[in-house]
């Protein structure tokens, strides 16, 4: 039943990746692919909010199904690869660099920080 619940929650959470950016890229007039920047900051600051605030708790059904299947659905390594690639491939190394290495930073910061905040 964990499986099928995890695997429902990924499903979930693909569908709000592709909401969050398709309407980050609708008002994104920078020409860099915000949305993956978007999502994957949200999704870390997430996922340190909820492993704090479960932290001294037995691992449960609710870590696996919002953990690894919501915010594992939601949060994107490959599409974020892929842009720094076509960054590359454009000819834009220093926008590579970046916005790849500007994503790591600030997704390990918002992870931090929501660690920080979770009570307990």
């Amino acid at each position: 039943m964990i499986a099928l619940l995890t695997a429902l929650a990924g499903g979930v959470g693909a569908a709000g990746r592709f909401l969050v950016d398709t309407l980050v890229a609708r008002h994104n007039r920078l020409g860099l692919p915000l949305g993956t920047v978007v999502v994957n900051i949200t999704a870390c600051f997430l996922l340190g909010l909820l492993t704090g605030l479960l932290t001294h708790a037995a691992p449960s059904v609710l870590t696996s199904v919002l953990g690894i299947g919501f915010l594992g659905g939601y949060s994107t390594f490959s599409t974020a690869s892929v842009e720094g690639f076509r960054l590359l491939r454009d000819h834009r190394p220093w926008t590579a660099l970046a916005h790849t290495g500007g994503m790591l930073v600030a997704s390990l910061a918002a992870a931090a920080l929501g660690l920080a905040l979770a009570p307990g």
